[in-house]
């Protein structure tokens, strides 16, 4: 992180440098993709102003403080510098979150039930399992089900496992 001040109607102390490098180093805690900071410091009768711009990828913040002393401006602006960057920090994660929500696939079967002359059909949302051919051969005999739908692991297709007979099995995979 580049970190640029510019006083105005002042002399710069190192003071006052050191102050702002040390405090503008926690903002990498919260956000490592920081380009540049650009704080402007001015005195104007007898208050403190001090404007702080930071540069991260595709946006740009601003944050602003007035008041008698230039040590507590200069803190308060940082202040507000980090509220908004754990805004976007936690935007970008929620974004992230809710991609991943979207990205599990889940498997809609329609289980249809006789019950004398009527049928009855049962929606489920399953979401398939990673394995491969073997052990959903073993999975559907331990469970005593007629079909399993997996995710292949050698294929990474959705394969479905039909058990015609004890002895006979029906295997039907997605194509890609």
């Amino acid at each position: 992180m580049q970190i640029t001040i510019t006083a105005r109607h002042f002399d710069l102390t190192n003071a006052i440098r050191e102050h702002i490098e040390s405090n503008a180093e926690r903002l990498d805690r919260y956000f490592d993709h920081i380009m540049n900071v650009h704080f402007i410091l001015s005195l104007e009768n007898g208050l403190s102003n001090v404007e702080m711009i930071l540069h991260v990828p595709r946006h740009d913040f601003r944050s602003e403080t007035t008041d008698k002393d230039m040590y507590l401006a200069i803190d308060s602006t940082i202040d507000k510098m980090e509220t908004q960057i754990k805004k976007l920090k936690d935007k970008w994660s929620d974004h992230q979150k809710k991609s991943l929500k979207l990205e599990t696939q889940f498997v809609y079967t329609d289980l249809i039930e006789k019950a004398g002359d009527r049928k009855r059909i049962k929606v489920k949302r399953i979401p398939p399992e990673t394995m491969t051919i073997d052990q959903a051969i073993d999975k559907i005999e331990l469970d005593e089900e007629f079909f399993l739908i997996f995710r292949d692991v050698e294929t990474d297709r959705l394969s479905v496992l039909v058990r015609k007979d004890d002895l006979h099995y029906k295997l039907f995979a997605t194509a890609r």
